[in-house]
């Protein structure tokens, strides 16, 4: 388990927050704790004003709102009253047991969560000290709660790793909007802020992973003549499946404009993380002299990196999208270099031209049927032929080795906390 807790300076803030995620149909309360009533029997402004009220007992209180989530193991799916319960012990632990506060499951994530909304202010006016309470109080009912519920163990060091999401299984849904929505929304809740992608392709090869797709239409659409942009579910083989949801539906407003920015922001973001996908490249084909496309994914994906192949109608390999699970980072292959894009690494793995070169077509087949992510395991695929195996030439291999051992550009960067501040000189009067 992993809570995470904040405070602020708005509770009426903090609870439109979650109200609204139960109106977008991707929350629900489950319990009001030292309420007067029970949950079912509560308003909007009945849970507000309880609230309100007590925090009014001591003005001097800025800082009286407490936003808490709890974060489970994906595997760790409870029913509202073991997380009702575990919500109560936690909360008695922090010494938040006697406040008033209200649980909300969130199913925005692709791992089970509850959120906690509550106030600072005791009701008899005194303030409760939440100083350093993550590193203390809830650390020690985290570990406590764990043992006791036989939770799923936080390590320390991962405590603020985004859990794994599993791709929608698409047998399962049933494609109404209300079921195609809320599965869509996990799948961009784990993705849109956690991975560095710098374009609309790039950011489908992530969430092709998990057979979602964000969609603007053919040109000649009306959703892309307006700069519009849906989502929808894919299956295994990549057709479009399902109701089709608009972004302005979502809670958060994932829209071109949104995403657009994120494009920016992450252009800069992604730079320094180009040279470790680089070298995955250039050790494996060093490697190998003999290396085939086929085993240079298989060499990528043991170090974390996928692999999207993106070919035309008749086979032709026209593009190719890297994924670094390891930093989160979206690479398309000519934002690496020529050396890298899709036509660059089917010469250094044939060792000649292919740019006027096919991909036969029972391998164009065999490559259409594979999702994008399970080209990360083109070990099953015949990708090339034998006579197709050249070995790299050795003034390619030494061209390899000259641009590893290259020196890179350095910018002396010197964390701060080690920089040490010049003391001024004095004068003397």
């Amino acid at each position: 388990m992993v809570a995470v807790i904040k405070t602020g300076h708005s509770i009426n803030r903090i609870l439109n927050y979650n109200e609204q995620k139960v109106k977008e149909g991707v929350a629900e309360c489950i319990a009001a704790v030292n309420y007067p009533k029970d949950v079912s029997q509560l308003t909007l402004s009945n849970k507000l004003n309880r609230l309100l009220k007590q925090v009014a007992l001591n003005e001097n209180v800025t800082r009286n709102s407490v936003h808490i989530s709890l974060n489970f193991d994906p595997s760790e799916n409870f029913t509202h009253a073991r997380l009702n319960e575990i919500a109560k012990v936690y909360m008695q632990k922090i010494g938040f047991g006697e406040q008033p506060y209200l649980v909300y499951q969130h199913h925005d994530a692709g791992h089970p969560h509850v959120h906690l909304v509550s106030v600072k202010v005791r009701a008899d006016g005194s303030r409760i000290d939440t100083q350093n309470i993550g590193r203390n109080q809830s650390e020690k009912a985290r570990k406590e709660i764990e043992i006791a519920y036989g939770l799923k163990r936080a390590a320390d060091s991962k405590q603020r790793q985004v859990y794994e999401l599993k791709p929608i299984n698409v047998q399962k849904v049933q494609y109404g909007k209300s079921e195609t929505k809320r599965a869509i929304t996990n799948v961009l809740g784990a993705v849109l802020n956690t991975y560095k992608y710098t374009s609309l392709p790039e950011l489908n090869a992530v969430l092709g992973q998990y057979n979602v797709l964000a969609d603007r239409g053919c040109e000649t659409s009306r959703v892309y003549k307006n700069k519009g942009l849906v989502y929808r579910i894919i299956d295994e083989n990549g057709n479009k499946i399902g109701v089709p949801i608009k972004a302005s539906d979502f809670y958060n407003k994932p829209t071109l404009k949104y995403l657009e920015a994120k494009f920016s922001q992450n252009e800069t973001a992604g730079q320094m993380h180009k040279v470790r996908v680089k070298n995955a490249i250039d050790f494996s084909l060093l490697k190998n002299s003999n290396s085939s496309l086929q085993s240079l994914l298989k060499a990528l994906e043991k170090e974390g990196i996928a692999t999207v192949i993106r070919q035309n109608e008749n086979g032709l390999i026209y593009g190719i999208t890297y994924v670094d699970y390891q930093t989160k980072c979206v690479f398309n292959g000519s934002a690496l270099g020529k050396p890298y894009s899709a036509k660059g690494i089917q010469e250094r793995c044939y060792g000649k031209d292919v740019s006027r070169q096919n991909v036969p077509l029972h391998i164009a087949q065999d490559l259409s049927r594979l999702q994008p992510r399970d080209i990360t395991t083109a070990a099953e695929v015949n990708v090339h032929h034998k006579e197709q195996k050249n070995n790299i030439s050795s003034s390619e291999k030494d061209n390899v080795l000259d641009a590893l051992i290259q020196p890179v550009q350095s910018f002396d960067y010197l964390p701060y906390q080690f920089k040490k501040k010049k003391k001024k000189k004095q004068k003397h009067l």
